[in-house]
C-alpha cells in the first residue's frame, strides 16, 4: 500500500494531466455531435467486425455439419432416382425396386491417379456394409469398383486403371461397349466395342450399360470428345471425357445391388447347365 501511495505521490502532476485529460475529452464527445458520432461510429465499427469475425469461425465451424447433410441428403435423392430409372427398365416386384440398391456415403482419404492401375482408398469398410465389387460414383458420375475392405476401409480400383473393364453404351441408344483406360491422361478414358455401323457423334453421352450387376443402368460418364474408326477391328476407337475430375474428388457414394447374389447365382445356374 505504501508503494502505491508513494508512486501517486512522484507522478502526481502526471497523474493529474491524465485525469483532466479524460474529463475534457468527454465533455467533448458530449457537447460535440462531429466527435460523438467519431467516437460511437468507431466503436460500432470494432465491435461490427468483432461480431463478424465470430460468425465467421461459427459459421466455418458448422460447414461440417452443413456438409454431412447435404451429402446425406444427396444419398436419399440418389436412391430415389435409381428406384424410379429401375422401375422402368426391370420386371421386379414394386417391393424389391425399393430394396434392390442402397447407398453408403464415404469420404475418399488417398486417391491415386498417375500410376498403371490406380485405386482410391475411402473411409468406410465391411463395418459399414462395404464389399467387393460394389459400384462407387459421385454426383458427376462413376469412379470405379471396390476391390478390398477392412474393417474400417476399402481401396477402390478406379476406372484410371489398366485392369478396368466396364460395361457402357451410348445414351438413348442401344450399342453398347467396354470402357477402358489407356494410361495417357486422367481426364480421359476409352470406350471399345462400338460396331463401324453405329451413328456416333462429337458430345454423345456415354453412361452405364447395366449389363452387370455392379452398375445401375444410366450412371452418367462423360461425353465422346474424338472418335475415329479402326479399320482393322471393324470400330470405332472412341475417346471419352469425363464429367469427373478424377484428381480432386472428396466424397463418394458406393451402390450396393442388394439383387446381386440373387441375380449371379441364377445365371451360374444357366452356365453350369449348358
Amino acid at each position: 500500500m505504501q508503494r502505491i501511495i508513494n508512486f501517486i505521490i512522484q507522478n502526481k502532476n502526471h497523474l493529474l494531466f491524465v485525469f483532466l485529460f479524460a474529463i475534457a475529452l468527454g465533455f467533448t464527445i458530449q457537447s460535440h455531435s462531429y466527435h460523438s458520432s467519431k467516437y460511437f461510429n468507431s466503436a460500432n465499427a470494432f465491435s461490427g467486425n468483432l461480431f463478424s469475425f465470430t460468425h465467421g469461425i461459427s459459421n466455418y465451424m458448422g460447414l461440417q455439419r452443413q456438409n454431412e447433410n447435404l451429402i446425406q441428403e444427396n444419398k436419399n435423392l440418389r436412391e430415389e432416382l435409381l428406384r424410379i430409372q429401375n422401375s422402368n427398365l426391370q420386371s421386379i416386384s414394386v417391393d424389391s425396386l425399393y430394396q434392390q440398391f442402397t447407398i453408403t456415403t464415404a469420404a475418399i482419404i488417398n486417391n491415386n491417379y498417375i500410376k498403371k492401375n490406380n485405386y482410391l482408398t475411402i473411409n468406410k469398410g465391411s463395418n459399414h456394409g462395404i464389399e467387393q465389387d460394389m459400384g462407387v460414383i459421385t454426383s458427376n458420375g462413376i469412379i470405379g469398383i471396390v476391390e478390398h475392405t477392412s474393417k474400417r476401409f476399402a481401396t477402390i480400383q478406379s476406372i484410371l486403371n489398366t485392369r478396368s473393364n466396364i460395361n457402357a453404351k451410348i445414351k438413348n441408344t442401344d450399342y453398347f461397349g467396354s470402357l477402358k483406360w489407356d494410361l495417357k491422361s486422367p481426364k480421359f478414358v476409352q470406350l471399345a466395342d462400338i460396331e463401324r455401323f453405329v451413328p456416333i457423334k462429337k458430345g454423345d453421352t456415354i453412361i452405364t450399360g447395366g449389363k452387370s450387376t455392379i452398375f445401375p443402368q444410366g450412371i452418367p460418364i462423360g461425353v465422346v470428345e474424338t472418335y475415329s474408326l479402326n479399320e482393322v477391328e471393324g470400330s470405332y476407337d472412341i475417346q471419352v471425357a469425363l464429367f469427373n475430375d478424377m484428381t480432386n474428388l472428396k466424397h463418394v457414394y458406393i451402390i450396393k445391388n442388394n439383387l446381386q447374389e440373387e441375380i449371379q447365382q441364377l445365371e451360374q445356374m444357366s452356365e453350369d447347365g449348358q
